[in-house]
């Protein structure tokens, strides 16, 4: 239980009346104060997501399709590249693909300086097709250093190929949505112009991102084998020369209407994806450690995935949502209540209620916190944490017990808790994982979502709104008398200890004969015991007191990434056995779709 998200009660009194539950369902104010997907129903991408006065269409691309990014430097090749493991063979392969590619850049360059009629954007379009050209050179000096003939020796891959195509259609003129008789004037040349750009900015950007966040692992390594290639794309040139291209866009695209923003949208989009497949495509010969469904053989694996609710997969906490609930549908003061209806406060005594609630249970949360933290600091020790947790799960308990004996929890109907939950916002990127999940062919897989949540029902239609029914939902239940609540709660899953309890058994219920990985996904304290008895624990979100306990207890807290780098770099190329519970290290994960990049590839 978690009240430190209850809303507002200005909230509350901003909601329209005679029907206040429909207001209540679509209220971005309490299902979410960021913007987020919203399950199945929602446009795969919001191209009003980031409108921000000032902010240019190669930016708000940039950030639209920022999962993309993530997706590529997930691939097994730039892992490796990142590690020091990859295979010269592999890219010397890549390098010989990429000057194929680059062909194709500057050919696309040469067409989007044709066709604008602004000097300026020639001139920076020359400037960026010289810099290829310069690139293009020593690309080919090192081919010939390797004694690779580009024509005998590297034909173009299919996936070289579709990007290339891509990029010279578009040039070209051959856009979807775009007839070719619309291009005849030179002021719709121009247009084509900023369409090229489109097609060709995000793998300037890609590249320089990818740059970057490679860099940090040359830091101490003085015979990295492609220290080069990574300080090239992070250097202050490549990011200049991609900040340029992006500039351009901008540029080109000031006078284009919505429709025509759209196209540039979809290039871009398009352009991302075929990036992604390039770095797909490249041939490894090593293993690669990612991703973690990558050699899952149904047969002899099984991969459980389990996950918290509050605060992991939704936007605001479930018990925010309950007490809205109670107080929208609660009686005024004056209002009569009909006979054989369950007893319940009126809206302004359950407002109070719940602010007195809320205010207990955040203060005595934050010194059940620091009396934790009053041993003595230690190295890892799980039994040590497990014991020093049970003071929390008690907590957690009594106040459970108080929201039960308080009565604010009477009265609330199953059907506004269903369509509470239809409507509640997900995190981004968390029903497309589990859905992926689910649609997976050959990957046998089960979920399990563990919760403190005190409505099941909540959590289950969440999920079966965005059709993903394929799950064991593991929460506290509540008691329904015709259909209303009686302020009662069926507790199963109130604690720490709770948790980790359910988390064991149902292990104990998995197959014996197949080998098991378990990945636990959480933003808790309370998922600190799940999260360091799994295979792999991911920590979303940046709760201080999770950080804190966990350091206390001798916990290593390392992102994601750079810790899937350092396994690549131990990896045997057997199994996934270097990934083992209770070693003490959890990984921090930016999003849903950092994790579905490392458990499932793009």
């Amino acid at each position: 239980m978690r009240f430190l998200l209850l809303l507002s009660p200005l909230v509350v009194n901003r909601l329209p009346i005679p029907n206040p539950l429909f207001d209540f369902y679509k209220s971005k104010a309490l299902f979410g104060f960021r913007m987020a997907s919203a399950k199945a129903k929602a446009p795969a991408v919001n191209k009003f997501a980031i409108e921000e006065e000032g902010v240019g269409i190669a930016r708000r691309c940039w950030i639209n399709f920022k999962k993309e990014s993530t997706f590529a430097l997930y691939t097994p090749f730039v892992v490796s590249l990142a590690s020091g493991t990859l295979n010269l063979d592999t890219f010397r392969h890549y390098i010989a693909q990429d000057v194929h590619f680059l062909k194709a850049f500057v050919q696309s360059y040469e067409a989007a300086e044709e066709c604008t009629d602004d000097d300026d954007a020639k001139v920076g379009i020359s400037e960026l097709r010289k810099n290829i050209t310069e690139e293009l050179k020593m690309h080919d000096a090192v081919l010939k250093e390797w004694g690779i003939d580009l024509v005998k020796e590297c034909t173009l891959n299919p996936a070289t190929a579709k990007y290339t195509d891509f990029l010279s259609a578009t040039a070209s003129g051959k856009v979807e949505g775009v007839k070719a008789a619309k291009l005849a004037t030179p002021f719709e040349r121009t247009k084509l112009a900023a369409y090229t750009l489109g097609a060709m900015t995000p793998c300037m950007r890609l590249y320089a991102y990818i740059g970057k966040e490679l860099q940090v692992f040359l830091e101490g390594e003085k015979t990295h084998p492609y220290k080069k290639w990574i300080d090239s794309y992070a250097s202050e040139d490549f990011q200049a020369s991609a900040l340029q291209t992006e500039d351009l866009l901008d540029k080109l695209s000031v006078s284009l209407t919505g429709e025509e923003l759209d196209i540039i949208e979809k290039l871009y989009h398009q352009a991302m994806k075929l990036e992604i497949q390039f770095f797909l495509a490249q041939p490894l010969v090593q293993k690669a450690i990612i991703p973690l469904s990558k050699d899952h053989n149904p047969d002899e694996h099984q991969l459980t995935i389990f996950s918290d609710f509050d605060l992991t997969c939704t936007v605001v906490d479930s018990s925010a949502i309950l007490a809205e609930i109670a107080i929208i549908t609660a009686p005024k003061s004056d209002q009569n209540r009909p006979e054989n209806q369950i007893a319940r406060m009126s809206s302004a005594e359950l407002r109070n209620t719940w602010s007195d609630l809320s205010k207990q249970y955040t203060e005595e949360y934050e010194l059940c916190i620091e009396k934790m933290l009053l041993t003595e600091k230690e190295k890892f020790d799980y039994r040590r944490l497990r014991k020093t947790l049970e003071q929390l799960s008690d907590f957690e308990k009594r106040a459970n017990s108080r929201v039960v004996e308080s009565g604010v929890l009477k009265g609330l109907n199953l059907e506004d808790i269903k369509r509470a939950g239809q409507r509640l916002i997900l995190q981004d990127g968390c029903t497309n994982f589990f859905q992926s999940i689910i649609r997976k062919e050959n990957l046998n897989a089960d979920i399990h979502v563990l919760s403190y949540c005190w409505c099941g029902d909540l959590i289950r239609s969440s999920f079966s709104s965005g059709g993903i029914d394929g799950l064991d939902v593991h929460a506290n239940e509540f008691m329904f008398q015709e259909s209303l609540s009686t302020g009662e709660i069926v507790k199963k899953v109130e604690s720490p200890i709770d948790k980790v309890q359910a988390f064991n058994k149902i292990l104990m219920n998995c197959c014996k004969d197949k080998k098991n990985l378990m990945v636990y996904i959480g933003d808790s304290v309370g998922d600190l015991l799940c999260l360091l008895e799994a295979d792999v624990g991911i920590v979303l979100g940046s709760s201080s007191s999770l950080r804190r306990v966990g350091n206390h207890f001798g916990v290593s807290f390392v992102p994601l990434f750079p810790g899937v780098v350092q396994k690549q770099k131990m990896y045997a190329g057997v199994d996934s056995s270097s990934w083992k519970g209770l070693s003490g290290v959890l990984y921090t994960a930016s999003g849903w779709a950092e994790i579905h990049a490392f458990v499932l590839g793009s």
